[in-house]
């Protein structure tokens, strides 16, 4: 006769029960039928998203007079690749003369837009100043500027001109007094206002030392190429300069 196997360890007294109930409640599985874990779909990690650039390559060159822009030095010249060269931008003499003519379209079509300030703000100035300002409060609301005779020494400053942003309001009405005080009888009306709104315009540009992306600073060279007049900052002196690619040989001793 066969011996008999011998039962496992764990087939007699309570520890056997338990097992035989275990085995009750999870049978066998039968022909064409599986477990649970054998018809689990083995784990498979997802692709890792590839992340895409967040800005859209810059356009060729060739397509623009003054080229896209490549960097900053120290930040504060654009520096640009144009077709024929490098291109060298002042970030605030350019700004400021783009400010200067948005001021201008403004003014020729009716007025220059106001945001009012949230708290208006009180500007101390000697008596004499305030006389000035008050004297033109007419011709500076005509350019965004809304100011209201504080007491003998002060202007209240209700809105200032929205093409500026959020500049220095001190600063600006201050500025405003020296030049109505360096030009305010010489000058006609118009050539009043125009050097209220460079004054402004000043106030309200690119500073320079301040870092720009390369969305904003291909933005700014792109306003220039439509602007009138971007080639020459408010005071007279250049905004941009270019060195031809037979400069920059030369510079090298190619030719």
């Amino acid at each position: 006769p066969a011996a008999a196997e011998a039962a496992p360890w764990w087939s007699g007294g309570a520890a056997g029960e338990a097992a035989q109930a275990l085995a009750a409640a999870f049978p066998p599985p039968r022909n064409g039928q599986h477990n649970v874990w054998e018809t689990r779909d083995a784990y498979a990690p997802a692709p890792l998203a590839r992340a895409e650039a967040a800005v859209a390559q810059p356009p060729e060159a060739t397509r623009f007079p003054l080229g896209v822009a490549r960097g900053q030095v120290a930040a504060t010249y654009i520096v640009a690749e144009a077709e024929d060269g490098l291109v060298l931008v002042d970030q605030h003499a350019a700004h400021e003369r783009l400010v200067l003519e948005r001021m201008r379209r403004a003014v020729a079509d009716g007025g220059v837009a106001r945001q009012a300030l949230l708290l208006p703000e009180v500007v101390e100035l000697d008596e004499t100043a305030c006389d000035r300002l008050d004297a033109r409060i007419g011709e500076l609301a005509e350019m965004g500027l809304e100011l209201e005779r504080f007491g003998p020494r002060a202007m209240l400053v209700r809105a200032t001109p929205a093409l500026l942003g959020n500049g220095n309001v001190i600063g600006l009405v201050a500025d405003l007094a020296d030049e109505l005080a360096a030009f305010d009888e010489a000058l006609s009306l118009k050539e009043r206002l125009d050097h209220v709104a460079a004054t402004m315009a000043c106030h309200g540009s690119v500073r320079a030392g301040r870092i720009l992306s390369v969305a904003e600073m291909n933005a700014l060279l792109r306003e220039m190429e439509v602007t009138p007049h971007s080639g020459q900052c408010n005071h007279g002196r250049p905004t941009w300069v270019k060195l031809a690619h037979n400069d920059i040989e030369k510079l090298f001793g190619r030719k």
